[in-house]
């Protein structure tokens, strides 16, 4: 499991880390001396828990705390501070654990055991790719983010292909309708190919994505997709489309097409 420690005072954040990294829960500690930084991190790298200062200058760990309950509420909130007048404040942003300073192993240890108790069983995680309207992908409700906006028609493209494998000639010549497959477009497909890859092992969803010999492809068992789901006749996938489907792509026009139909006959 992931963790974060924030504490101004940098010698008790690194104190704090060190003793979390000792913890057989605990898999990955990262810490912070400053509350927008961390928070600035979190929106991009989620955890299980969040160990928190209470008295900082930016932004104060009560404030940050429900920052973090906003973007993640399932992560667990412990208070490491110096002060006890704030731990009604600090259980009304449903904390898990209220330490004062200085902190010991074992009392640490003890309540990060029962912060996390609950999430000892792994849960199963949720990819859903979104198709109409707009093309986007979701990782437990959190929206993917890509580095590169030609790696996210990519998989946009694989993804209209539902699982069947594609040649890299025939994805250039859908994503660059008036370029020539060369050795030049060759290697900037390369580029793109390993930008989507490298996204979707930073979200550890590197599973939706095959290669191999021939071509490439997605997985559809490894995912939940809005238009598969319409196209095996799910009522309530059906209902939702209206006559858009990824509407920034100019070859998704055909599928848009046989969707808008299926609709009509129905």
């Amino acid at each position: 499991m992931r963790a974060i420690c924030v504490d101004d005072e940098h010698i008790l954040m690194e104190d704090t880390a060190a003793m979390c990294r000792e913890i057989p829960l605990i898999d990955e500690v990262r810490g912070f001396v400053s509350a927008g930084t961390a928070l600035e991190w979190l929106s991009e790298n989620p955890v299980d828990l969040a160990l928190l200062d209470i008295d900082m200058p930016d932004m104060n760990g009560l404030e940050l705390a429900a920052r973090i309950k906003e973007i993640s509420p399932d992560t667990a909130i412990i208070f490491i501070t110096g002060y006890s007048e704030y731990a009604k404040d600090a259980f009304a942003v449903r904390a898990s654990g209220y330490l004062m300073k200085p902190v010991t192993y074992d009392k640490l240890a003890e309540d990060i055991e029962y912060a996390l108790a609950p999430r000892s069983a792994p849960k199963p995680r949720r990819t859903e790719i979104r198709t109409f309207g707009a093309f986007d992908v979701f990782r437990d409700g959190r929206p993917v983010k890509f580095s590169i906006a030609k790696s996210k028609e990519l998989l946009a493209y694989l993804v209209d292909r539902q699982g069947g494998s594609v040649t890299r000639a025939e994805i250039s010549s859908a994503l660059w309708e008036d370029r020539l497959y060369d050795r030049k477009q060759q290697k900037q497909l390369d580029v793109y190919i390993r930008a989507l890859k490298d996204t979707l092992a930073k979200y550890g969803i590197l599973e939706i994505f095959e290669m191999h010999r021939g071509g490439l492809r997605v997985v559809p068992e490894k995912f939940v997709c809005d238009a598969y789901r319409f196209f095996a006749g799910e009522i309530d996938a059906v209902n939702a489309f209206r006559g858009e489907y990824m509407s920034s792509y100019s070859w998704a026009s055909i599928t848009e097409g046989i969707m808008y139909q299926k609709t009509e006959r129905e």
